[in-house]
Formats: C-alpha cells, structure tokens, sequence
C-alpha cells in the first residue's frame, strides 16, 4: 500500500515543528534570541554552571554546534565561557547577570507559548504523547541496528 504525502506521520511532525518554530521564533525576537539558543538558556536558568557536553546531551546536539551557539550567546552578553577545573578542554557555561535578568522576561513567554501549545489537551492526553514521541524516538533509533 502506497502512502500519501499527507498520510506520513513524520510529515505531520515535521510541520507541526516548523509551525512551533515560528511561532517562538517571533515571540523570541524582541530578546534577541533564537530558538535554538533559547533552549540553551532555558537550561542555564534551570541549572546555571552547565558544562557545554551536558548541554549537548541534554539538547541532543553534537558538541560542535553548542559551541557555536554558545559563542553567539556570548557575544550578545548573555553568558561567559569559563574552563572546567582540572579538564583544559571542557567549558562550563555561566550565566552574566544580563543573562539572569533576561530569564525574567524570557521565561514568562516560554511558560505562555507551552500553555497555547497545550490548549485543549488533557494531561493523560500529554502524557500518551511524550509516550508516543519517545517510542517513535525510540523505533529510528534502533532502526539502524
């Protein structure tokens, strides 16, 4: 049986993610940041003094591309950079008091965009679909084995 384009569940995800995006993408621009280094933050003001490989693993991002979006958010003024005690090439990610404060403006945002995402859908509704996500994640993953 031949699927059709719109019968491709990754499809449906796809799209949803682009319309997400976009979404936060406009909300996040008046903050000067992406959504991608939003993500960053959001760890950092939820653990401030992450190193950057647990960012990575926590993000499921190559180390190469949080170093690149690290030294954005430095830039902007954000965080510093700092090396790791007793590992030259590990670096812990610190928040600088403008990165606090913008947290105070971002996470509000974040927490409205999570409750319009979430409109209408139940918490055993929710919680099926992180289920479900995780057993898709799961699926591509051992796919290759």
């Amino acid at each position: 049986m031949k699927l059709s384009f719109t019968d491709y569940i990754s499809i449906k995800i796809h799209k949803t993610d682009l319309i997400l995006t976009s979404f936060i993408k406009e909300k996040l621009k008046e903050f000067n940041l992406a959504p991608e280094q939003n993500l960053i933050m959001m760890l950092l003001w939820e653990k401030d003094g992450m190193e950057q490989s647990q960012l990575a693993f926590h993000l499921n991002k190559d180390k190469t591309n949080i170093a690149r979006m690290a030294s954005s958010l430095e830039r902007k003024g954000f965080i510093k950079r700092l090396p790791v005690e007793g590992d030259r090439r590990s670096l812990r990610l610190c928040l600088t008091e403008e990165g606090k404060a913008l947290g105070d403006q971002v996470i509000p945002v974040a927490e409205a965009f999570n409750e319009t995402v979430c409109d209408g859908i139940s918490k055993e509704e929710l919680l099926e679909l992180e289920r479900l996500l995780t057993k898709m994640n799961s699926n591509v993953l051992h796919a290759g084995q």
